[in-house]
């Protein structure tokens, strides 16, 4: 299939994912100004940083948690559950998170910090999240509607970011996310569909994942949620499997699987995510992991931050991953943007 061709890519994307993604700097501006003008709680005595939520809804504190992970001296928790940890407490900044606003795990612990005087932010474009935050004098970040999930990272992602730096638990970052909202443009410019296969980076990945089981790897210590946001954005806009293993624990048990399953050794594709904050040691298993495996799979495919900051690096890679993956369903003839089967599921749970 011929990916230049504009044609083909809006007959597939029948649902305009392809706006989202050309659209995703600017969600960037949007989210700043939507931090900029909400006016955050002056909370004291904060121990530790939980995020809950789901799915698109969970993945900004896996990436926040990522960006700040050598500057932060509290723990941040990412918490996927209708419970709460038992170390929610009063010095807990809980960001509860849900674009919808009426996941039900997600509200489910929202009620529960309530219960247990937790500082909370809500982030949400309504629903029921909205409705409980006014009943209960809870602040609530309210971002546009009207958007699959997984595709307002922007409008989740920055507000959280926004707030640590207003409670002063972290510094203000505005430099680099002008920096990131910069850069995003700019890659925007060589990954959408107007530029050619023949330099186009996502485009030229794409095509080589079509009937593939995907693995990506990449290190723990600040990569570990951009892989996760590849496998997801893979397994809903693909419509394909994909698996994520870090960076050094693959080292001690996943390298070794590399041995059996000959027949299925030929459809994997391992993807791995680098960046030049890697640690030495991490380099280092990188490549000797690649020397004892290259033979094994198919091809091993190798992709590169790009930025300055450590948050400009993450997003390049977050938004190479959703042209990838948007590519990849023009490839195999999906539309990207329903998820039938997350739909049935929520569709018989609400029947029980």
């Amino acid at each position: 299939m011929n990916l230049d061709d504009l044609r083909i890519i809006k007959e597939i994307d029948k649902s305009n994912m392809l706006q989202i993604l050309l659209d995703f700097p600017q969600q960037w501006k949007e989210a700043k100004e939507i931090a900029h003008q909400f006016s955050f709680p002056q909370y004291k005595g904060l121990n530790k940083i939980v995020v809950t939520g789901l799915g698109g809804s969970a993945i900004g504190g896996d990436l926040l948690r990522a960006s700040l992970g050598g500057e932060i001296k509290v723990p941040i928790f990412v918490n996927r559950n209708y419970s709460l940890p038992a170390f929610v407490d009063e010095g807990t900044l809980l960001f509860a998170v849900s674009y919808s606003g009426n996941t039900e795990e997600t509200i489910s612990a929202y009620q529960k910090a309530i219960e247990r005087r937790a500082k909370v932010i809500a982030i949400t474009s309504g629903g029921k999240l909205r409705d409980l935050c006014q009943s209960d004098g809870v602040p609530v970040i309210l971002i546009p509607a009207g958007m699959p999930p997984r595709t307002a990272i922007g409008y989740l992602f920055l507000p959280m970011l926004a707030a640590l730096a207003e409670t002063g638990l972290i510094e203000d970052k505005t430099e680099e996310i002008e920096e990131t909202i910069s850069l995003l443009g700019e890659l925007r410019k060589g990954w959408e569909p107007s530029s050619p296969s023949s330099g186009n980076q996502a485009k030229q990945l794409a095509q080589r994942l079509p009937g593939k089981l995907i693995l990506i790897y990449g290190s723990s210590d600040h990569l570990e949620g951009v892989c996760l946001r590849w496998k997801t954005q893979i397994n809903e806009n693909s419509k394909s499997l994909a698996y994520t293993v870090a960076f050094p624990e693959l080292n001690h048990n996943e390298i070794v699987g590399w041995e059996g399953m000959e027949e299925l050794r030929s459809k994997i594709k391992v993807i791995i995510l680098r960046d030049k904050g890697d640690q030495d040691r991490i380099k280092s298993r990188i490549e000797i992991t690649k020397s004892v495996i290259s033979a094994r799979p198919n091809e091993i495919e190798e992709v590169w931050s790009q930025g300055h900051s450590t948050l400009a690096r993450l997003f390049s890679l977050i938004y190479l991953g959703d042209w990838v993956s948007f590519y990849l369903a023009i490839l195999q003839g999906v539309d990207p943007t329903p998820v039938k089967p997350i739909d049935l599921l929520k569709k018989r749970l609400a029947e029980l």
